[in-house]
């Protein structure tokens, strides 16, 4: 750390690339031209109604996702069901508030087909360009990774499976004798830690990685005494592939720099983005069910004796205990240190439940948790307490699911994870998927994620 002209200023600081920056505004930004754009061509009066829209389609798409690295057949499935699922939000909310009237039902038609187009086309011509700048041989670079172990050959595919970003991989260095290195490294090794310097300097190497571990530790300070002698940018690669990294990220806490090695994506904006996005959306939601609500609840106190809502202890967020709603679907409402998961044809199930579960309907209620915020419309599913006890035991990192609010749907149960886990391997994949979804969570993949959910339940038929 130092002081510049009496600004303080970190080494930790991070500055966003500028094409992760382009593309945060560039499809909030296509978006909302070709709306003006269309109305504008037909002749439409720019209103208060039209600017709304143009708001909070822009806070809904913002940021943009980086596609520039993606394949284009993938890019195209991500801006077409993102866009997707934009729509049937947009269309919910204007249904909700009464306010489809307002627009030109030609301007939207119009705006909903030339939309992904454009997109498409705007990632397509900026991949284009940045291949063609990364080719250039102004703006070549090259790496050198220090440590031939896996760690290293990790960092050296990684450069090798992004070949389009200008970066080149010239070769390894380590002290060991070839059996003991990587067997991937023996033929790309360019000598021992001793050497590192002088290569640097004869060849203009760009870029060093180094990868060795901290008990190397008073070698890796010889090795940047040395380097600092050139004009590499120098970068240590940490071995954390062991653990289950969510949200990893580097931090500046009052001059000391921190790794965040497990942390929720729900922090800052992101955590005030998530939370008025359930609000708005599940208020809208309770008011377009609100008649079949009450049916359900007419229906099962007709059909069966007791209470219409079942309530369960489950974990919440940081392993809180929450209670969840849910309408009652069985004769016994169990909810102590043990609980029996319904299986299929369960006898504990009354013959209106059934068709709850299939359906999801019984998951209704949870709703009203959102707005209670105790839970999101998106997140890993709770589980009871006494599951929880029982698998944090059994599955590696299973509490870490528990770093962000339960949701009513997830990423899990659009890949079919959903009914009975009855062996340790389903609910294993289950966590895996509530891990991923941690490691990649935006406002997209939650509209992406509730958007096939409507498929899913009209479609799946593992639930019971």
């Amino acid at each position: 750390m130092f002081e510049d002209r009496g600004h303080k200023r970190t080494f930790f600081s991070a500055p966003q690339s500028v094409t992760s920056l382009v593309a945060a505004f560039l499809e909030p930004s296509i978006t909302v031209a070709v709306f003006l754009g269309v109305s504008t061509w037909f002749g439409e009066q720019i209103l208060r109604s039209d600017l709304t829209l143009c708001l909070l389609v822009f806070a809904l798409t913002f940021p943009g996702r980086n596609r520039f690295w993606d394949r284009p057949l993938n890019a195209a499935v991500d801006i077409s069901t993102s866009w997707l699922s934009l729509l049937v939000i947009l269309t919910l909310c204007g249904y909700a508030t009464r306010s489809l009237a307002l627009f030109h039902l030609e301007v939207l038609a119009w705006w909903a087909v030339i939309t992904p187009v454009l997109q498409w086309l705007a990632y397509f011509h900026g991949r284009k360009f940045l291949r063609r700048m990364a080719s250039q041989p102004e703006n070549r670079r090259t790496a050198v990774v220090v440590g031939a172990g896996a760690l290293g050959v990790k960092v050296a595919r990684a450069f090798q499976a992004r070949g389009d970003t200008g970066l080149s991989f010239l070769g390894y260095f380590d002290d060991r004798a070839d059996e003991r290195v990587d067997g991937n490294a023996v033929l790309q090794r360019l000598g021992n830690l001793r050497q590192v310097a002088p290569y640097i300097r004869e060849h203009g190497v760009h870029e060093v990685y180094i990868t060795l571990p901290l008990g190397s530790q008073p070698r890796i300070v010889e090795l940047l005494e040395q380097v600092q002698g050139t004009t590499a940018s120098v970068f240590f690669v940490p071995d954390v592939f062991g653990i289950s990294i969510i949200q990893g990220r580097l931090q500046d806490m009052n001059g000391v720099p921190v790794v965040g090695l497990c942390e929720t994506p729900f922090t800052g904006t992101n955590r005030l983005v998530k939370r008025l996005s359930d609000i708005v959306l599940a208020s809208l939601i309770l008011v377009l069910i609100a008649p079949l609500l009450l049916a359900i609840a007419i229906a099962i106190r007709l059909t069966s004796p007791g209470p219409v809502i079942f309530k369960q202890r489950r974990n919440g967020l940081d392993g809180e205990e929450i209670v969840v709603y849910k309408f009652r679907s069985m004769r016994t409402q169990d909810d102590g240190d043990v609980v029996q998961q319904a299986t299929k044809d369960d006898p504990r199930i009354t013959p209106l439940g059934r068709f709850l579960r299939r359906s999801s309907l019984d998951e209704l209620p949870q709703f009203i948790n959102v707005l209670q915020g105790r839970m999101s419309i998106v997140g890993p599913r709770p589980h009871a307490v006494a599951h929880n006890e029982q698998y944090r035991q059994l599955i590696k990192a299973y509490m870490v699911r528990h770093k962000v609010k339960p949701g009513i749907t997830g990423w899990a149960q659009i890949h079919g994870h959903r009914g009975e886990t009855d062996t340790i391997e389903k609910m294993q994949a289950r966590v895996e998927y509530d891990l991923e979804y941690l490691r990649n969570w935006s406002l997209g993949l939650d509209l992406q994620i509730i958007a096939r959910t409507i498929k899913v339940v009209f479609f799946d038929r593992n639930a019971y």
